[in-house]
C-alpha cells in the first residue's frame, strides 16, 4: 500500500468525525467567547458574538459543501452553552457543555467497550457496510476496543481537566484548556486510531471530498 493510499485513508476516518470545518467551528465559539469576555466582561454579549461567529461558519458551509447535520449540530450546541451563560450571568457556565457532552460520550464509550460493541467497531463497520460481521474476527475487534479506549482516555483527561476549572469558576483558564482538550486532540485520536487500523481490511474503503 502507497503513502498516498493511506493519506487518503486516514482522512477518511477524520471526515467520518466532521474534519477541520467542524473541528475549526468548535475552535472559534471557544476562542470568541472568551476573546469577547476578556474585552466587555459581559456574558451575554460574549456567548452571543460566539453564537454570530458559528453561524456565520455554518452558513458558508451549508453553501459550499451542501452538509447539514453536522453545522447544524455545532450551532445548537453553541446556542445551549450561550443559554446557559446568559441565564446564570456566570461565564463558566458557556463551558458547561464542554463537561456534559464528554462525560455523556465516555460512559457511551466506556458500555459499548464492556458489551464488546465498541463504537469505533460500529462506525467503521458500517462504513464498510459490515456492521456486525467484524464481531466474529477476535483481532479487529481488539484493536476497535484499543481505538475505542483511545477516545475514552482522551474524555476522561479532558472532564478531569475542566472540571476543577470549572468549580473553581475560573472562566480564562477554563477556556484555554477546553479550546486545547477538545477538537484539536480529535484529530490525535484519529491519527493514533489509523495507526491501530492502518491494515486496509480494517479502513473505511471510502475516499471523501474535501472535509
Amino acid at each position: 500500500m502507497n503513502l498516498t493510499l493511506l493519506n487518503r485513508k486516514s482522512l477518511s476516518l477524520f471526515a467520518a468525525v466532521g474534519g477541520w470545518r467542524t473541528v475549526a467551528e468548535a475552535i472559534v465559539s471557544r476562542v470568541l467567547f472568551l476573546i469577547a469576555y476578556l474585552l466587555t466582561g459581559r456574558v451575554t454579549a460574549s456567548a452571543l458574538v460566539a453564537v454570530g461567529g458559528v453561524v456565520v461558519f455554518a452558513v458558508i458551509r451549508m453553501c459550499t459543501d451542501r452538509k447539514y447535520w453536522q453545522p447544524v449540530a455545532g450551532l445548537v450546541i453553541v446556542g445551549v452553552s450561550a443559554l446557559l451563560a446568559a441565564k446564570s450571568g456566570q461565564g463558566v457556565d458557556f463551558y458547561l457543555t464542554s463537561l456534559l457532552l464528554p462525560s455523556a460520550a465516555g460512559v457511551v464509550l466506556l458500555v459499548s467497550m464492556l458489551v464488546r460493541w465498541p463504537v469505533i467497531g460500529v462506525v467503521v463497520g458500517a462504513a464498510r457496510g459490515d456492521r456486525s460481521g467484524w464481531r466474529r474476527d477476535r483481532p479487529r475487534r481488539r484493536r476497535y476496543q484499543l481505538c475505542t479506549a483511545v477516545f475514552l482516555a482522551k474524555l476522561v483527561i479532558e472532564v478531569a481537566v475542566l472540571l476543577p476549572l470549572y468549580l473553581a469558576g475560573h472562566v480564562v483558564a477554563l477556556g484555554i484548556a477546553s479550546t486545547l482538550l477538545s477538537s484539536p486532540t480529535l484529530a490525535a485520536c484519529v491519527y493514533l486510531c489509523w495507526r491501530i487500523l492502518r491494515r486496509e481490511a480494517d479502513l473505511p474503503a471510502v475516499v471523501p471530498g474535501p472535509a
